[in-house]
């Protein structure tokens, strides 16, 4: 079952409390999607850590809901 951008992102949310996330649909078919997610949380920590913490908002559905995602992470100005 493919995800919706809103499904995702109040996922993304959810998981990462006050984070500010832009979906784009990147395929129109509800599997491949491109996230920046802006979160004063990533302060101070490697982008490698940033996208783990996007992952585990997913909560697993990389690979089975979710096909793609293209995802850049950024620390508020």
């Amino acid at each position: 079952m493919a995800m919706t951008a809103d499904e995702i992102a109040a996922m993304i949310r959810a998981g990462i409390p006050g984070a500010e996330v832009e979906i784009t649909d990147l395929a129109g078919d509800g599997n491949h999607y491109a996230a920046r997610v802006v979160s004063e949380t990533f302060r101070g920590v490697s982008r490698v850590r940033q996208h783990q913490a996007v992952y585990a908002a997913l909560g697993g559905h990389m690979g089975d809901t979710l096909h793609a995602l293209q995802l850049t992470t950024a620390v508020p100005d």
